[in-house]
């Protein structure tokens, strides 16, 4: 017998360090948030010799790279879920491995199970690969390495972007020598932009402007013609968004299902011994060791503003407490940071309406399981108790094609949870034996799309919530019969519950009506980094 968690609780901010908050003290930068990204920015700036302090409101650091022990002996990593996309340069300058990092590769990477008695298994493997999807289409066996090198060499081209700080738009009024070197560095960026292209041949030049912005229904339908394969990929351009395989711009998230990189393999995708929160703690060493400063339990109400200069000069915590700086970095969302820590009379209005209408929609519900077997899906031997190959990556359930995804994602835009949900399944205990108590596993769901408003039922409503869960637990059924019975025990995060306990915003009211036309909500996101903040 199984039951649920279900956690509403936030965490009380409880007086920061006398050390920490001292008359008189200083600190040459503050970062609001301790995930990893602000413990990056932390780790970096302490590196340089900046005295800095880091704030986190919630009494464990890493934001949604945590790992939490919620059941005894199951060790969670409650959202995010796989390591990727962490740039090689930081691991290798911030010596996370050092620090004790220890990514697990996977392979094979993806597993894709029919209801009619086949299925699908991609990874790095090149022969697995070709062997695996000759079953289905011979033609499309021989179109997906060519497919796979030309994402690599799309990937390529926007290493140097990832890497590379953007040219910014200054907003004050700069000295002819700042001019001239502002020009200079904008100069190079654009040139070595301007050279990479050119590598690209012409044709590939136009297709990556395809990707860009085509839907990924259009991409794979240009590359390949079974459905089973299309739908596979197709889960990587719809990850944790509110959109469709037709949603215009969903090609260019292909890429990274090779943007990626563990240890110096492209698109290979890892766990991380210990959970996610792992990557937080080998962050965190790091900052620590450079002299960094972290707080938990110290919630920011408030950024200080200058009345006379508009100058940042500190933040005031939930208690009180004021703690000072010219330098105020946030880890917070843009919505978090500039509609409700920043004060409304320091921003103009047509900044304050772009980020208001900034679209952060994603119909994204995690569920974290504690089981007491594997699941034993139909399609393999499912007399074979131990894990196999099938257990390893990443397990579509639900996306045997397109239009499954497509169904999926209308149901939610009408305001309902999908009848039959999206799920990418994970059981990263087959090679973390670190999480979960010998012969039992931890499975992660990651399941699309939950509407953050439904326009019937309620998530605060245990039983709507419940009935949500026993309907993903169902399709898994179908797929891998008795998975119900093995639940243990689960933790369940809706998007309401992810706005509220990890800072995760999805905008429920709009304040704003007016838009400036001349004003996107790009440009808005591209202000927040050229404030300098």
């Amino acid at each position: 017998m199984w039951r649920r968690i279900f956690s509403t609780s936030t965490s009380t901010s409880t007086s920061a360090p006398a050390a920490f908050t001292s008359k008189g003290k200083k600190w040459d930068a503050l970062i609001i948030g301790g995930g990893h990204n602000g413990l990056t920015a932390a780790a970096y700036l302490a590196r340089s010799g900046l005295s800095v302090a880091v704030l986190e409101r919630r009494h464990l650091i890493g934001g949604a790279a945590v790992t939490e022990e919620l059941v005894p002996g199951f060790k969670f990593s409650r959202c995010s879920y796989l390591q990727s996309l962490l740039r090689p340069s930081v691991i290798r300058e911030l010596e996370l491995g050092r620090h004790g990092l220890k990514l697990l590769k996977r392979n094979p990477s993806s597993f894709t199970p029919c209801l009619d008695g086949r299925y699908l298994l991609l990874g790095p493997d090149a022969e697995l690969n070709h062997s695996e999807i000759s079953k289905f289409s011979k033609q499309d066996a021989e179109a997906y390495p060519r497919y796979e090198n030309q994402l690599q060499r799309f990937c390529s081209f926007m290493d140097y972007l990832l890497d590379s700080p953007t040219p910014e738009v200054s907003h004050k009024v700069l000295s002819f020598t700042d001019r001239m070197r502002d020009k200079l560095q904008k100069s190079i960026f654009w040139a070595h932009c301007f050279r990479r292209a050119i590598f690209l041949w012409q044709k590939d030049m136009v297709d990556f402007m395809d990707l860009l912005l085509s839907p990924a229904s259009k991409v794979l339908n240009n590359w390949f013609e079974t459905d089973v394969l299309k739908a596979t990929l197709a889960t990587d351009a719809v990850i944790g968004t509110m959109g469709t395989v037709h949603t215009p711009g969903s090609g260019y998230v292909l890429l990274h299902h090779v943007m990626g990189e563990t240890d110096g393999d492209r698109g290979i995708w890892s766990y991380v011994e210990g959970g996610m929160g792992a990557v937080s703690s080998a962050i965190s060493n790091a900052a620590r060791e450079a002299g960094a400063h972290i707080v938990t339990n110290a919630e920011v109400a408030q950024l200080m503003i200058n009345d006379d200069s508009g100058a940042v000069k500190g933040v005031v915590l939930a208690d009180g407490t004021e703690v000072h700086s010219s330098v105020v970095l946030s880890n917070a969302t843009p919505y978090r940071t500039f509609m409700e820590l920043v004060p409304q009379s320091v921003l103009p209005e047509e900044f304050r309406c772009a980020i208001s209408n900034l679209d952060y929609s994603s119909g994204t519900t995690k569920i974290n399981i504690a089981v007491d077997r594997l699941p034993q899906f139909q399609c393999c031997n499912p007399s074979i108790q131990e894990a196999g190959p099938q257990h390893v990556g990443t397990i579509h359930i639900g996306s045997e094609s397109m239009e499954e995804i497509d169904l999926s994602y209308r149901d939610a835009l009408s305001g309902f949870p999908s009848q039959r949900p999206l799920i990418e399944m994970t059981i990263p205990s087959v090679l973390d034996k670190t999480i979960s108590p010998p012969g039992k596993h931890v499975i992660n769901l990651f399941v699309q799309y939950t509407p953050y408003r439904p326009s019937v039922g309620s998530w605060e409503d245990l039983a709507f919530r419940e009935s949500f869960a026993q309907r993903c637990f169902s399709l898994i059924d179908e797929y891998a019969p008795g998975f119900s019975s093995s639940v243990i025990d689960y933790d369940m995060l809706t998007p309401v519950d992810l706005e509220r306990e990890f800072g995760l915003t999805e905008v429920a009211q709009v304040p704003f009506q007016w838009v400036d036309p001349h004003l996107s909500s790009s440009q808005a996101s591209q202000l927040w980094w050229a404030s300098g903040h």
